[in-house]
């Protein structure tokens, strides 16, 4: 990981109450304020961010694999869905698919993923700041934080 970006979240993971203050702050305003806020900044913190540099989301977390997500992505590897959930996939405690290891499977060495194309709805919708009603999933806008310098930028950024 690129050093400006693991100093970036080093310091938001210092300061979690800062974060925590900042997101608790957001559940006052309105739905379409919240959305308009953070999509904003999303927006300007993706021009400055090369994602490629990082990669820590696939490194350190899984996203979840939704059923049709395990179909498209075994099809594609040539597979049986079966044989694919044998292989990559574990249930978590909530009873959801989710990686049996990190870093992800599909990882390449220089960040990019093997299966971009017919990647996890959750991969292609990560880090979900960009998401309608996001007073509604705040906990994960809190928990990406940590993992991820985008939103950690985007947190830092909310007035």
């Amino acid at each position: 990981m690129n050093s400006a970006y693991k100093l970036q979240l080093q310091k938001s993971a210092s300061d979690k109450k800062k974060v925590k203050s900042k997101l608790d702050g957001l559940s006052s305003l309105s739905s379409n304020k919240v959305d308009n806020q953070l999509h904003k900044l999303h927006g300007e913190v993706f021009q400055k961010i090369d994602c490629l540099q990082c990669a820590n989301c696939c490194k350190t977390t899984s996203p979840i694999f939704e059923q049709k997500d395990i179909d498209r992505i075994a099809k594609a590897v040539k597979m049986s869905a079966g044989s694919f959930i044998t292989t990559y996939l574990e249930m978590d405690e909530d009873g959801d698919f989710v990686l049996q290891s990190a870093p992800c499977s599909f990882l390449n060495k220089d960040n990019t993923c093997k299966i971009y194309d017919v990647r996890p709805k959750a991969c292609a919708e990560y880090p979900h700041t960009n998401r309608k009603r996001m007073q509604e999933i705040l906990d994960i806008t809190y928990e990406n934080a940590f993992v991820c310098p985008a939103v950690s930028s985007i947190v830092e950024q909310i007035k």
